[in-house]
């Protein structure tokens, strides 16, 4: 009986480390890479609206049908666009606390306007352009990718890769190995020296390919059959469509021919911008080994190319549809290279939008829905003519950007005017403008008479020296410009609706509609890596995400 007991107590204590070794191992296991997706400019509503359209192994479909989907997930903060987004996405944060509190914005202190991830102190590498003088010091709190780089004593390597500097130099952080974007005047995927002194040889033999002159070569045709369009989209050669390709260009197909070897840039406003994107980021996968040392790596992707099709042609344009068609193409081939590279379940993936986006305004009318166009540079003309006129103060308006109204305070200050009764003149002003439904002192936004979710927004997106002094709340379908093409940018869920999926090592399977922002997303991967949010993060970790 005592040798029955002593077996038994063994057998039981074997049992019980294998369970709690098993236990350590599963626990201690990540993901090799972590690779983030942000669409520059996409709708949530394109994942449904397109489905039909998307292919079974393509991949939007992939990460819908095997990953989880947050159906209702919005941006917390106005402004949305570009910059906000992609700091927000990876910092966990907003303007009011990570500082970018748009693409551009008068800084209150040194008076001029500043450029979201301009440094005039690095210098450019890859091209004898200005374009690389570039670097993420304006954001003022950490990425998951520096927490990535600190929770592995920097053994992680970080990669940002976009179109845009600003879609891959945010993302990326600051501890970043590399950001890099293309420069539209060389033709070639540069960096600055904030990074490095020299492209890496395998960027030289990419950027040596040209591949731009051989998509340009093709030219720019529907990927479907035409007669497929006119379901999901309204018939191209609108005149409220802007031409980038010139003003006989009028639709499919495009000949691009004709900018080979002279018009770099060109390759931005077609699919192609998608598919060099995707081949930079398979070259950087392969020849900087990421997922194969024994720390995570995370590889940030920014699509920029959506966002140039979609403010020239709109969301209901064929341009924009076959733009998506092929994103999903191209998304679900390279999630067929990390397979074979990285391996299947041994990556994960996330992708959202950094913003969505309106529809065109004259696309609107047509079908007598509410819309109009707001003039930004004609309404600081107006204002700064009622101050000289009412207070006898010249030019006191710097800015009038980001739907905000910036004042020259120095100048106000020297005036011995009163400041309450110019801001209540210009809001007074402003009220009486057909698409204005509301404009306040941003200082007085918690005090102000607005809706939660207005209120919410504005305060996120305030940063005292990075802000306006006057809000300007615009009319729904109402937007800057000039009357063809679209935008984005204010609180609306137009604009603010965004996708948001998770696929891969880790992940659920499932979807829900609960409300979720942009702010959870790195909370939700630090979660998942077991290591520390970035230093402002305001989200909530998606625990129904994460096995």
């Amino acid at each position: 009986m005592k040798r029955f007991t002593l077996f038994f107590m063994i057998g039981l204590f074997s049992l019980v480390s294998q369970a709690q070794n098993k236990k350590n191992v599963i626990i201690s296991v990540k993901p090799k890479l972590v690779v983030g997706i942000v669409i520059d400019q996409m709708r949530w509503d394109y994942l449904t609206r397109f489905k039909a359209l998307y292919a079974a192994n393509g991949g939007f479909n992939r990460m819908m049908g095997e990953g989880y989907s947050f159906d209702n997930t919005m941006v917390p903060y106005a402004p949305t666009v570009t910059a906000c987004g992609h700091t927000c996405v990876y910092t966990g944060s907003v303007p009011a606390i990570h500082g970018i509190t748009g693409n551009n914005w008068f800084d209150n202190q040194l008076l001029r306007n500043i450029y979201c991830s301009e440094d005039k102190s690095v210098k450019t590498v890859g091209a004898n352009t200005d374009a690389g003088q570039m670097s993420p010091k304006n954001m003022l709190t950490t990425t998951i990718g520096d927490e990535l780089k600190l929770a592995t004593n920097f053994k992680s390597k970080v990669i940002g890769i976009a179109i845009k500097d600003r879609g891959s130099i945010l993302p990326a952080g600051h501890a970043a190995d590399a950001a890099y974007w293309y420069d539209g005047k060389s033709g070639n995927f540069i960096t600055s020296s904030y990074y490095m002194n020299d492209l890496p040889f395998w960027l030289n033999q990419f950027n040596n390919r040209k591949i731009v002159d051989s998509f340009y070569a093709i030219g720019w045709n529907t990927f479907l059959n035409k007669s497929v369009y006119p379901e999901y989209a309204t018939d191209d050669e609108k005149l409220y469509e802007t031409k980038p390709f010139g003003a006989t260009a009028l639709g499919f197909p495009y000949t691009l021919s004709n900018y080979k070897g002279k018009d770099y840039s060109k390759i931005s406003t077609t699919p192609y911008g998608n598919s060099l994107t995707i081949e930079m980021a398979k070259a950087a996968v392969i020849n900087e080994k990421m997922g194969k040392g024994a720390a995570t790596d995370l590889l940030a992707i920014s699509f920029s190319s959506p966002d140039y099709i979609g403010h020239a042609f709109g969301p209901n344009s064929w341009e924009m549809v076959d733009d998506y068609v092929r994103l999903d193409d191209e998304l679900g081939k390279f999630f067929q290279f990390l397979d074979a590279t990285v391996g299947k379940n041994q990556y994960t993936v996330f992708l959202t939008a950094d913003h969505a986006v309106a529809h065109v305004a004259g696309f609107m009318k047509e079908h007598k829905l509410p819309a109009g166009i707001f003039d930004e540079a004609g309404l600081r003309k107006e204002l700064n003519n009622l101050v000289k006129e009412k207070f006898g103060i010249s030019n006191l308006i710097e800015s009038l950007s980001n739907y905000q109204v910036s004042l020259n305070h120095p100048k106000l200050d020297s005036s011995l005017q009163n400041p309450d009764a110019i801001n209540k003149a210009l809001i007074q002003f402003l009220l009486k403008k057909e698409a204005v439904a509301n404009a306040f002192e941003t200082s007085k936004i918690l005090t102000t008479t607005l809706p939660k979710t207005q209120r919410d927004m504005f305060a996120n997106g305030y940063f005292p020296n990075r802000s306006g002094d006057i809000q300007i709340v615009l009319k729904s379908g109402y937007m800057e410009g000039s009357g063809t093409g679209t935008t984005h940018g204010i609180w609306a869920p137009y604009d603010a609706h965004i996708p948001l999926l998770f696929y891969g090592w880790g992940i659920n399977k499932g979807h829900t509609n609960k409300e979720t922002y942009m702010t959870d997303i790195a909370p939700t991967i630090a979660a998942l890596l077991h290591i520390q949010m970035p230093s402002g993060a305001v989200g909530k970790v998606l625990e129904e995400v994460i096995k």
